[in-house]
């Protein structure tokens, strides 16, 4: 599910640009969440039902990475469906928000965007 969601950013950045290097400047706040979940994760091993774990687990972004770590400490049922369904239901969200990017962004040529361009074609 989680390379679902990435691969569904990274088209809406693939549509936006003409250019592979113009890529580089959305690139970031799709990768920080990653980053930010490995370091959860390795300070989920020490304290696995700690709050920041238990949060980073639920947050779409980070889930898939910091709630595998906490599986084998005894996670409640609970949280595990809360985590999916929200995890889902991000996935469902990113991916209309790729299909507008999308369908406008594939018909513009020779246009720079920026994160404000990006947020007009997001509201067409």
């Amino acid at each position: 599910m989680i390379l679902r969601l990435w691969n569904d950013c990274c088209l809406a950045i693939g549509a936006a640009v003409d250019h592979e290097t113009d890529t580089q400047q959305f690139m970031l706040p799709i990768t920080l969440p990653m980053i930010f979940a490995i370091y959860v994760g390795v300070s989920a091993v020490n304290n696995p039902h700690g709050p920041l774990a238990f949060w980073c687990s639920l947050i779409p972004f980070t889930s898939p990475i910091v709630m595998m770590v906490r599986i084998p400490f005894e996670v409640p049922l609970w949280e595990k469906l809360l985590s999916i369904a929200l995890l889902v239901g991000t996935f469902v969200g990113v991916t209309v928000f790729a299909a507008k990017i999308y369908r406008t962004g594939i018909l513009m040529y020779g246009k720079k965007v920026n994160y404000k361009e990006l947020w007009k074609w997001l509201r067409y």
